[in-house]
């Protein structure tokens, strides 16, 4: 038993480098996406032949969900009408009932709520749940999928965001999601075996602030959400990289 991930993207809203940050996280031959931008499965496809493990959409069993912004959302469209038509199954959406709330309405409901299912039929209207089921996720305890635990916290954003730890394998691997910095969550994403933290500009955690960290916080850390003119080579803290598989 072990929990592995790749790193689908690295990179920020406004890369030009790098596919938005998403990760792939693997336990027991079990695949659960933290976030899905676009285009998800190319992004599957390049990770597959840089890291040697096959991914694509029939070993996804579900998405844990951050926040929706698009560079971390923009993909459950493409993955939800994959899910429905080839198929032939709901995709399951792990995420806090606050980040679900405008998901269908304000995200998703445009482009797939009229639906023409045979060629010469009418449209019909489909709801979430024709395409999605939904988890939620709890601030109080821990929800289990599979293999995995996932635990949740609020971070610091413009929309609704939630940092994880998840456990399996006997491994926790700690995620920030998008976030400003934030002691408080790095304590708390600090009882995992390896946190993986953003850092940017803007509303988002400095890296000077991170480097600043102690040694043996750092040690443990990884970067992602990087901007492209991040010197990659120069960080004390070790930035991730996109294709590459990793064990916790």
């Amino acid at each position: 038993m072990s929990l592995s991930f790749i790193p689908l993207g690295v990179g920020d809203a406004f890369s030009a480098l790098y596919y938005s940050s998403c990760l792939a996280l693997e336990a027991e031959d079990q695949v659960l996406l933290l976030d899905c931008p676009h285009p998800i499965r190319k992004m599957m496809r390049e990770a597959s032949e840089s890291s040697g493990v096959h991914l694509d959409v029939e070993r996804v069993s579900a998405v844990a969900l951050t926040h929706l912004h698009a560079d971390h959302a923009s993909g459950l469209e493409g993955l939800g009408y994959f899910s429905f038509f080839v198929l032939q199954r709901k995709m399951e959406l792990l995420a806090h009932p606050s980040v679900t709330r405008r998901l269908w309405e304000g995200h998703l409901a445009a482009g797939m709520e009229c639906l023409i299912e045979q060629q010469g039929a009418g449209p019909s209207h489909k709801h979430f749940e024709d395409y999605f089921t939904h988890t939620p996720l709890h601030l109080e305890r821990s929800v289990r999928h599979g293999p995995f635990e996932i635990e949740c916290r609020f971070t610091y954003h413009h929309v609704p965001t939630t940092a994880f730890r998840i456990r399996a394998g006997g491994r926790c691997l700690g995620y920030s999601a998008d976030t400003a910095f934030d002691e408080g969550l790095i304590s708390w994403l600090s009882e995992a075996d390896l946190v993986i933290h953003e850092t940017n500009y803007g509303v988002h955690t400095p890296y000077e602030k991170l480097a600043a960290l102690p040694e043996a916080t750092r040690a443990k850390m990884r970067l992602i959400h990087y901007p492209d003119l991040f010197d990659t080579s120069g960080s004390v803290i070790e930035p991730l990289v996109q294709g590459r598989r990793y064990t916790v």
